[in-house]
């Protein structure tokens, strides 16, 4: 075995590496920093090297034009400086893969390596270094390459896990001290601080995450805080976990896979987080082929993954890696998390999203994919899609359905023009004829919990998508409840009219519903809505409710916030009509002060509430 060991500043790299020679750079925040620069000092007669890795957080000199023979770059994730630029330009190659796929093509000699140069903490007694910050792909490079360099550097955090590379295993190295690379948190702002609270939503107490770095996931992070029992299964993890973990909220009890552990494969961050995983035995690094492996992440129940994207399409397709043919990041983990996700029991596979590039010029939610630009998660993996205005489901949707879940969470100006658009091509039929529009006076999250009985019910307008569910919600009545409501025995709830009903301005008009949600979707228990009166300025109340869920508060709940909408557009009155012989419905509405008046009809009561001026 060739050992070589430095303090200074000179290895003799002929030793192990020739010209045409395949090497691997350490990951994230652990590039060899010290190692490079020994390498491009020391690279007299060496030519053409192949560097592969991942996102690599420094100053990537090999990616620098005035190398560009010493090394050829090929880059499985494209960020940090000078990568992006280099393939824009030619002179370096991207190689799309997934991150778990990655050990396969080094063990199988797809891409053999020559050269491993990763940095390292000092040994410990027992002879073994700490892969530290970074074990992702670097451990399966360790195990593949030929030779193994090592920057042996004091401020690389001691890490637990299957971290750990034995001094035997490297065959040279240099002693070289070096900061671990920072980023800060970022700021967050209205647009990602909305959509942290409708995908903290989504998450149940209990549930296992995978989250990765930047606005949206330290949104999420944040309004995680009056959660219970969650647990971490991730590809990283940042600064935004740390609170959560000291204040017992991630604590990793209810995991079914790795209990009691946070586990990753690498973080970043600042120092603080880098000082918190230093020795922590609740955090462990494993290798990508264990941790993003769909099989060991599906493992979890009720795992959540949560990722982003740069543009979905109306069908649910996700582009992320590519900006038309400018190719921006990198496949990463996303689709082994989505993946892992929607086999998980209870699992949900989650893509969140600003509903329009920086400037509001550009909606991200398109009707077709931008030309160039590449699907890195199919239509069939995501099941909900998150923006600013509100959380599309997908799961079991049909394509007309999936396009009307999508344009209701788009940015308002963009909706008119993506319904044109996907009507071209018949996806969404005539009779559609109206957007998605909001219901702003609910909050600026359009979502709100309930408890009833013990069972945890979601509060939101009734929406173009919903065609289906409230045909199923019409059919699932009894006569007796089809007769209180229409005051005849309707026998069919046909699409068109079903349309008609969840196609509402709700700017004029309003449209409410309860409704209950598992890992498969939703199921609507409870309609309420009015009808405006332009006239006098007045709207006309009318709910209906699940015959198993009555008596459980759903009815007053739903009166209560049409009330409150009411009055905050400065309606005159509300004004109901109910038949005579309907007993509960009437005590709602005369339990909140509406009063009853003349009707024509013998067998009904007309109600009203009028309000202050």
């Amino acid at each position: 075995m060739l050992i070589q060991y430095s303090k200074t500043n000179r290895l003799h790299w002929p030793d192990f590496l020739k010209s045409g020679n395949r090497i691997f750079i350490g990951s994230n925040a652990a590039v060899p920093n010290e190692l490079i620069d020994n390498l491009i000092a020391n690279s007299a007669n060496l030519h053409d090297i192949e560097t592969v890795h991942i996102l690599t957080l420094s100053e990537n000199k090999w990616a620098e034009p005035q190398y560009k023979d010493l090394f050829k770059v090929n880059a499985f994730f494209i960020g940090g400086k000078n990568i992006r630029e280099a393939i824009a330009e030619g002179r370096a190659d991207y190689t799309p893969t997934f991150i778990s796929d990655i050990p396969k093509l080094f063990r199988e000699n797809v891409l053999p390596l020559d050269v491993d140069i990763i940095m390292v903490s000092p040994t410990d007694e027992y002879g073994y270094c700490s892969m530290g910050v970074s074990v992702d792909i670097v451990s399966s490079a360790v195990k593949s390459a030929k030779y193994v360099v090592a920057q042996i550097n004091p401020k690389m955090p001691r890490t637990n896990g299957h971290s750990f590379v034995h001094m035997n295993q490297i065959h040279a190295w240099l002693e070289a001290e070096q900061t671990i690379p920072e980023l800060p948190p970022v700021g967050i702002d209205q647009v990602n601080e909305q959509i942290g609270q409708y995908v903290a939503m989504l998450v149940e107490n209990g549930a296992t995450l995978q989250i990765g770095i930047g606005k949206i996931p330290e949104a999420v992070l944040r309004y995680l805080a009056n959660h219970k029992d969650l647990g971490i299964h991730s590809e990283m993890i940042s600064d935004g976990v740390i609170d959560l973990m000291l204040k017992g909220v991630i604590n990793n009890r209810k995991k079914t896979f790795h209990k009691g552990k946070a586990v990753v494969t690498f973080c970043l961050g600042t120092q603080r987080l880098y000082d918190f995983v230093d020795g922590n035995p609740h955090v462990e690094f494993y290798p990508s082929e264990h941790i993003n492996s769909p099989v060991n992440i599906a493992k979890n129940d009720n795992m959540v993954a949560i990722n982003s994207a740069i543009e979905v399409d109306l069908t649910g397709q996700v582009v992320s890696d590519s900006i038309g043919y400018q190719f921006y990041s990198g496949i990463g983990g996303q689709v082994d998390f989505t993946r892992g996700a929607s086999l998980s029991k209870g699992g949900k596979p989650i893509i969140a999203l600003p509903s329009t590039t920086k400037d509001e010029k550009i909606s991200r939610i398109v009707a077709h994919i931008t030309e160039g630009g590449g699907v890195v998660t199919s239509r069939g993996h995501v099941a909900y899609v998150v923006t600013e205005y509100g959380i599309a489901s997908l799961l079991g949707k049909s394509i007309r359905e999936r396009a009307l879940e999508l344009i209701r969470i788009a940015h308002p100006k963009f909706r008119d023009k993506l319904l044109a658009d996907v009507r071209k091509h018949y996806w969404v039929p005539e009779y559609q004829e109206s957007t998605p529009t909001s219901v702003p006076e609910l909050g600026a999250v359009e979502l709100k919990k309930f408890i009833f009985s013990d069972v945890e019910y979601m509060l939101r307008p009734l929406a173009p998508a919903d065609e289906r569910k409230l045909q199923e919600f019409f059919y699932s009545h009894n006569k007796e409840t089809l007769i209180m409501r229409y005051n005849h025995h309707a026998t069919q709830m046909t699409r068109e009219k079903s349309c008609n009903l969840v196609s509402v301005n709700q700017h004029k008009d309003l449209a409410l519903c309860f409704v209950q949600k598992n890992h498969l979707g939703e199921v609507i228990h409870a309609v309420g809505r009015y009808y405006f009166i332009e006239s006098n300025n007045s709207a006309e109340v009318a709910f209906v409710i699940s015959e198993n869920k009555r008596g459980k508060g759903l009815a007053r709940t739903l009166l209560a916030e049409i009330i409150k909408i009411a009055k905050k557009r400065k309606l005159s009155k509300l004004v109901a009509c109910v038949r005579r012989d309907n007993a509960p419905m009437l005590k709602v509405f005369e339990n909140v002060g509406f009063v009853r008046g003349y009707s024509e009809e013998m067998d009904e009561i007309d109600l009203a509430l009028t309000f202050d001026s």
